[in-house]
């Protein structure tokens, strides 16, 4: 039987690579932006400023260039002991559950849950020609999830097909996936919410992995979080029936609040998680889980893998990177289960 070793989860937002005085940079995309979510709502840019502002919510001394700083090399202090910690894990394997953001999947199939089961998945090589057109900090974020060549991470196709089997035996209707689906320029790469975990965390050390990809951001068929836990108790289920002596970690890609921060939102869910409070994290409501708030749900579905097991979440950092006034930007946070 194999043998959950632990979890981990970690935000993956381009404020984690991008130096802090480029943050503003993200802020003027934010200006622009004319659909941001924030608690159920839809405002633009003015909008959402009023909104905060009427609700004595002002961030005007949270994007000071020291502030910015400081917070994003906490973030990075976090990333590296993530790092530490798999390394000390000595996982044969992760699992993987993360999002996909029109990477693999498109307007003409979406799946709501999808699990490779091909026996490696492409990270294409950066060309930066291609990406000449694009805004600076764009393409700073886009070279840094992207190998310089073509890569290829090897997959685990048995323990993907009895995690699929499991899911199906609890009434997960998953889409199977076992070959790398093809662009015009051939096959197209994984999306980043595996790219950044290998490059950033992992340091390019590879793990065979299991990519789990749930679709969060897009309708009309994102699973609830009370689905997203549930798929995560049948991954651990198949995990524990998967026929081999390996070390298995889990690992959720993402989140939490974005691309308006939320604290009070973010610590209620976080405190849930810590406490094994399930019922709150499953009751909230599905429209509060827009944008990219909405990856929060892989961690909901590692939490069910995890909830599982005895192991005690760790939260090692929390940190709301605010990059404008309205208080847009990218709540970070890095956690593990041991």
């Amino acid at each position: 039987m194999a043998k959950i070793v632990g979890g981990m989860g970690s935000s993956h937002g381009p404020l984690l690579i991008l130096p802090a005085e480029q943050w503003p940079l993200r802020a003027n995309f934010d200006r622009n932006l004319k659909e941001h979510h924030f608690r159920g709502g839809v405002y633009d840019f003015p909008q959402l400023l009023a909104k905060r502002n009427s609700e004595q919510e002002h961030f005007e001394k949270e994007i000071l260039p020291d502030v910015r700083a400081e917070r994003f090399n906490r973030c990075q202090v976090a990333l590296d002991k993530l790092g530490e910690t798999v390394q000390k894990m000595k996982p044969d394997v992760i699992v993987l559950i993360g999002d996909d953001q029109h990477e693999w999947f498109f307007d003409d199939v979406q799946p709501s849950y999808s699990i490779f089961s091909g026996d490696k998945v492409l990270n294409t090589g950066y060309e930066a020609a291609k990406h000449a057109h694009k805004d600076p900090a764009v393409q700073l974020v886009e070279a840094s999830r992207h190998t310089p060549v073509d890569t290829w991470y090897d997959c685990v196709p048995d323990l993907a097909n009895t995690i699929v089997a499991e899911c199906m035996e609890s009434e997960f209707d998953v889409t199977a996936s076992e070959k790398v689906p093809e662009g015009p320029e051939g096959p197209r790469g994984i999306g980043h919410a595996v790219t950044f975990i290998y490059r950033r965390i992992l340091k390019d050390k590879a793990i065979p992995l299991v990519p789990v990809l749930i679709n969060t951001f897009f309708p009309p068929n994102q699973p609830t979080p009370k689905r997203c836990f549930e798929l995560g108790q049948a991954i651990s289920r198949g995990i524990q029936k998967w026929d081999s002596d390996k070390r298995v970690l889990v690992v959720a890609s993402g989140g939490l609040s974005h691309f308006v921060i939320d604290e009070a939102w973010d610590r209620k869910m976080l405190k849930a998680m810590q406490t094994r409070d399930y019922k709150t994290i499953i009751s909230e409501p599905n429209i509060i889980f827009n944008s990219g708030t909405s990856e929060t749900k892989n961690w909901i579905a590692t939490l069910g893998v995890l909830s599982t097991t005895n192991y005690e979440m760790n939260l090692l950092d929390y940190v709301p990177c605010y990059r404008s006034e309205a208080g847009t930007g990218n709540a970070m946070a890095f956690a593990t289960w041991q």
